[in-house]
């Protein structure tokens, strides 16, 4: 069973612009699914519609459906808060909240009325461990996040969203911005997640799409060109468009 279903998504937004058009494709349990496409492709709003952060852009239209473990997320009787839990969003841009390491990891569980001290602990170690961060700030948890590096920091948002124990995880661009080490390890640690979660990733680069994807959707203009795993997209396209693009030559 898929866990995400989408089917015949179209999304406009309040001026007419159609970000996305016709949409149909399936994500499995624990796979790395990579959404790949030039900008104002629907990457982002397809991410943004997952989690229904597409609910706070006035005006807009929608019509299709998205399956979430057999649910449609757009049913009257979704509790939203629950599904932004359950499918959590990491933005290109990392944002830490005023405070501490340690309030960064668990305001989330706090405020879904997790109050245990041990269970923080164990929740915010976790996380960072899976994140990739533990080592690096195992004793700077009183510090303040924003004194973090900027690597750092996107490794703590990620943590961030691990801490609430998402099924989805949504990575706009995750490593924009970052030097190579620091994206060298925020890859590393999406072979790892990906044991535990389901990971959908719009990526910085086509190489970097090459190297982290099990498969791929080739978006362009709000519709989807191709999918397949890397070797069907990045070896053997199948569309002429798909093959420019992977290989520089789109424009």
């Amino acid at each position: 069973m898929s866990k995400l279903s989408i089917q015949n998504l179209t999304f406009t937004y309040a001026d007419g612009a159609m970000a996305l058009r016709d949409i149909n494709l399936a994500v499995v349990p624990n796979e790395l699914f990579v959404i790949l496409g030039p900008s104002r492709s629907g990457k982002t709003t397809l991410l943004r519609l997952l989690n229904r952060l597409s609910d706070l852009i006035e005006g807009t239209q929608r019509q299709g459906t998205v399956l979430f473990s057999g649910q449609d997320i757009f049913s009257d009787g979704t509790d939203v808060i629950d599904l932004r839990r359950r499918i959590s969003m990491v933005f290109a841009v990392p944002t830490p909240l005023p405070g501490t390491i340690y309030d960064n990891l668990t305001y989330g569980l706090k405020m879904a009325g997790i109050k245990d001290k041990m269970t923080l602990d164990e929740r915010a170690e976790r996380s960072l461990r899976q994140a990739a961060l533990w080592d690096e700030v195992k004793d700077r948890l009183n510090d303040s996040a924003f004194a973090l590096s900027g690597g750092q920091k996107q490794r703590l948002c990620l943590a961030r969203s691990l801490a609430l124990e998402p099924e989805v995880i949504l990575l706009d661009n995750p490593t924009s911005g970052l030097d190579p080490i620091s994206t060298s390890i925020v890859e590393e640690s999406l072979y790892q997640l990906k044991q535990q979660y389901t990971i959908i990733m719009v990526p910085h680069s086509v190489q970097q799409a090459s190297r982290v994807a099990d498969r791929v959707a080739f978006f362009l203009d709000g519709e989807i060109v191709e999918i397949g795993d890397q070797t069907d997209i990045f070896i053997h396209p199948q569309d002429q468009r798909t093959e420019d693009y992977v290989t520089g030559r789109f424009g």
